[in-house]
């Protein structure tokens, strides 16, 4: 199922959100903050050459197939962003400074430097509040069928960034409420060939990560954000391979909640 958004997009346009299993019986709620690379027509590809957008600037790679493997396994719902996060950072809060980036990992980005107040509002209307609404509205369904959503962010890096080759193949973010991430951490450690980051690459206790905090922690979901190396999950099989790992090892942590 898409949404669609009324300002910005044309009819050529794709929709801003993908809504996958809507219906799902399961408390899992998958979001995926970075899986796409669309960008607007209007903005003429933002000015950046267009093998920028394939890069981890353009989007999260391979975290979408990753969500869109674990619907199929763990018959859960998903709600994945359709449009690059140069265009608009969906797991920034509003009032961020990257959430429309001037620049980043070097890269300028033309179309966002020097914005008018009116070209900000205009992408947000048309693509962060319809997929931020989607999330909003499929919690309170599941609430209203007297499910507790189970909110699991999935993201990817890059495996070097400024020169640091990150050691890790997947982190484990969050803030305040460890009940899903402490036991993830112990269920990735102890599949004993992986080196698991707890809060690394990044760490969510920044405050800059807004949809585990907004849709998660402020209404007393269970919450938790996965980061996957991109270099793990880039093809198809690797996808499929952390998918199958994931739907092996959340089961018993949904039962145990």
């Amino acid at each position: 199922m898409d949404i669609a958004a009324p300002t910005l997009l044309t009819a050529a346009d794709p929709a801003p959100v993908r809504i996958l299993n809507p219906d799902s019986p399961s408390p899992l709620l998958l979001v995926c903050d970075h899986a796409g690379k669309a960008v607007p027509a209007a903005l003429r590809g933002l000015g950046v050459p267009p093998a920028e957008l394939d890069r981890h600037i353009g989007w999260d790679i391979g975290a979408a197939a990753v969500t869109e493997g674990l619907v199929t396994r763990l018959n859960a719902c998903a709600i994945l962003s359709v449009y690059s996060r140069l265009v608009v950072d969906c797991n920034r809060w509003p009032d961020s400074p990257t959430l429309m980036p001037a620049i980043s990992d070097g890269t300028p980005v033309p179309a966002n430097q020097d914005m008018s107040e009116t070209a900000r509002t205009l992408r947000m209307e048309a693509l962060y509040q319809p997929y931020h609404d989607a999330i909003t509205a499929q919690c309170r369904q599941m609430q209203a069928q007297r499910r507790i959503p189970v909110l699991i962010s999935i993201h990817s890096f890059t495996p070097q960034m400024n020169g640091f080759q990150r050691p890790w193949h997947v982190g484990v973010l969050w803030n305040r409420d460890g009940r899903l991430a402490l036991p993830m951490l112990d269920a990735l450690r102890a599949e004993g060939d992986l080196t698991v980051g707890d809060n690394e690459p990044y760490s969510a206790r920044t405050g800059t990560d807004f949809t585990i905090i907004h849709h998660g922690e402020e209404v007393g979901s269970p919450v938790l954000m996965l980061e996957i190396r991109q270099d793990l999950i880039a093809d198809k099989a690797g996808a499929e391979g952390w998918a199958d790992r994931l739907a092996r090892l959340l089961p018993p942590l949904l039962d145990s909640l």
